[in-house]
């Protein structure tokens, strides 16, 4: 019977998930990272051939190193082109994966059931997924997450029986998910979390507890006659070893971590290496401290708020360098209230603790301690963690209501209409992404003093051709932060269109000195600077400053090329357009600047 129930859930899971999920197949790009990751990223549109999987595996472009989320972008640009519903689609299938390789480890190391499809469903349902699901550039975290669920399921299988073929593949498995995004260096602690519950691999999970009532009521184990299995037998010798093999089994489940945390220590290494070298990291200078300390105390409780009220959700969240006394104070008191609770039932529901541990360890990462970005914090951050607060929240209900009687009568239908209305709110959210004008437009709504999110929307509709709306959005973003560089980039490019070249020059100068990575305000000075001003000098300044960030951006070395090729040195013009020409083989104005320029050297040989 469980077996035919298990399939039927299966199905759910799967319709439910394109019920929810569906309408993003229907969304367009946004101007929001989509453009870096995909549609002008010239490795993405070179599709998969030796040199773009070797640019692949060696980049660390955008301050990540993930070769696996590019070459994805890769075959689905092979595949459909700039048609973002399809890009779309395969993130939500790797979802959908996700989500099955969830059900069937919760469902094969609990024996539970139901609990196990409702984690599942919530974990698939709720609306905070819909960022990393609906949103092009994020196929790193579903990606990521897929080869993670998938890793759990696999160690299942270890665990069951050990055996170093499996023990391989778990780790494989767990190093494909960090070659798509570093998010789950956690995963080794996740792993000896689940030692403890619901594998009982720990000395102090040994011994019969007190939650087996809820295997007993929900899922009964089925009774086989005959002769034990050696497995079984290998079980019970390890229940009643002596504290000796208590100890030595101890030892041996930190030593089967350790190449995984071995694994996730250096690629965290690497990764704040990349993004200090990017200049994502946040000095201590701008955000000290203890405030990143309190922005973390309350994004813990503010994330568990959005889990449970999953209102106001929005593609980004403003950085809030101060918080009220009672905000701070009533953030500790949730926090330790909890905690302690979750210590006191320990012993008598371990899921407590080691679900609050999850959500608590996973979330560290990305709490803000070592700030990246100018996120307070992103929903997409709650991929992995709000897993934790479900286990919590589902067994704990199960463990309070054993009896199969009530669970029919009270749980499944209170059950059914929380999964529909999560199923509701996410076909809502989802609604919001079609486009950067819906989707900002909703950020500004549900979120105050957003900077970026008034830059994304001015963005969006100078797109549109509406450049009063867009001037109007780019003054309220600079109002709000004078050094926003997205900001001071677009009024230039407005300013720029508009033939005040004077103002124009002053706001791309203060984007460069905002973010000195930029590569297009580096660019377009350059291009003002030589075209407007005849500052030949400080225009190849500024290209050269564009290529040291990327050096593989064509339009920057055939720019570069002509502004040297003014000043006279046609033998480093003539290089730049060579390699602009290598990088974009169909660059005609490239390929007559080059032909130009070795008639001209001849000439001057001659």
């Amino acid at each position: 019977m469980d077996k035919k129930y298990k399939y039927l859930i299966i199905i759910f899971l799967i319709v439910a998930s394109f019920t929810a999920f569906g309408r993003i197949v229907a969304n367009d790009f946004i101007n929001f990272d989509d453009n870096v990751y995909i549609t002008d990223n010239s490795h993405i549109k070179s599709s998969i051939n030796i040199e773009t999987i070797k640019w692949a595996f060696t980049t660390t472009y955008f301050s990540y190193w993930h070769p696996l989320t590019w070459l994805s972008h890769m075959l689905d640009w092979s595949l459909f082109g700039a048609n973002a519903g399809g890009h779309h689609f395969i993130s939500l299938l790797l979802h959908i994966g996700a989500v099955l390789f969830l059900f069937l480890f919760l469902n094969k190391t609990t024996k539970n059931l139901w609990p196990s499809a409702f984690v599942a469903a919530v974990f698939a349902l709720h609306p905070l997924r819909v960022e990393s699901v609906a949103w092009a550039a994020e196929r790193k975290d579903v990606l990521s997450m897929f080869f993670g669920m998938a890793t759990l399921y696999a160690y299942a299988y270890y665990v069951e029986k050990p055996q170093i073929s499996k023990y391989f593949v778990c780790l494989i498995l767990f190093v494909l998910s960090l070659m798509s995004k570093p998010m789950l260096v956690t995963l080794p602690f996740v792993l000896l979390l689940l030692d403890y519950w619901p594998l009982r691999r720990w000395p102090k999970a040994l011994s019969p507890s007190p939650n087996d009532k809820i295997q007993i009521a929900i899922s009964p184990p089925q009774k086989k006659k005959g002769k034990k299995s050696k497995a079984s037998v290998i079980g019970e010798k390890k229940i009643s070893a002596p504290v000796k093999s208590g100890r030595q089994l101890v030892k041996k489940l930190l030593w089967e971590k350790v190449p995984f945390i071995l694994l996730s220590i250096i690629l965290s290494i690497s990764l704040i290496w990349q993004q200090k070298a990017a200049g994502g990291m946040a000095s201590l200078k701008i955000i000290t401290m203890p405030m990143r300390i309190i922005n973390a105390l309350v994004s813990y409780v503010a994330y568990l708020g959005k889990i449970f009220w999953p209102v106001d959700l929005a593609v980004f969240y403003p950085y809030q360098y101060s918080f009220p006394l009672w905000q701070i104070f009533g953030s500790v008191f949730v926090l330790l209230a909890i905690s302690f609770a979750v210590v006191y039932l320990s012993k008598k529901m371990p899921f407590l603790a080691i679900g609050w541990t999850w959500y608590l360890v996973t979330l560290f990462p990305v709490i803000g301690l070592m700030q990246a970005g100018a996120q307070a914090m992103a929903d997409r951050y709650t991929y992995l963690s709000s897993i934790g607060i479900a286990i919590m929240l589902v067994w704990g209900i199960f463990y309070i209501m054993p009896k199969e009687k009530v669970c029919k009568i009270i749980l499944f239908p209170a059950a059914g209409i929380v999964l529909t209305v999560f199923t509701i709110l996410t076909w809502q959210q989802c609604g919001y992404w079609k486009n950067s004008v819906s989707l900002f437009s909703h950020a500004l709504q549900s979120t105050k003093n957003n900077d970026v999110a008034h830059a994304s929307l001015g963005e969006a509709l100078d797109a549109q051709g509406k450049n009063q709306e867009a001037y109007y959005h780019y003054q309220i973003a600079l109002k709000i932060n004078p050094d926003n560089s997205a900001s001071n980039y677009n009024l230039a490019s407005v300013l720029k269109e508009q033939g005040n070249m004077e103002e124009a020059l002053k706001c791309y100068l203060k984007a460069v000195k905002s973010n000195p990575r930029f590569v297009d305000a580096h660019n377009n000075l350059g291009i003002i600077l030589e075209l407007h001003f005849k500052k030949y000098d400080e225009a190849i300044y500024h290209y050269r400053e564009a290529l040291r960030v990327d050096d593989n951006n064509s339009g920057v070395h055939y720019n570069l090329g002509i502004a040297l090729a003014k000043k006279g040195v046609l033998s480093e013009a003539i290089e730049h357009f060579r390699r602009a020409i290598e990088l974009k083989p169909d660059f005609e104005e490239a390929q007559r600047a080059l032909d130009l320029a070795l008639s001209i050297e001849q000439e001057q040989k001659k």
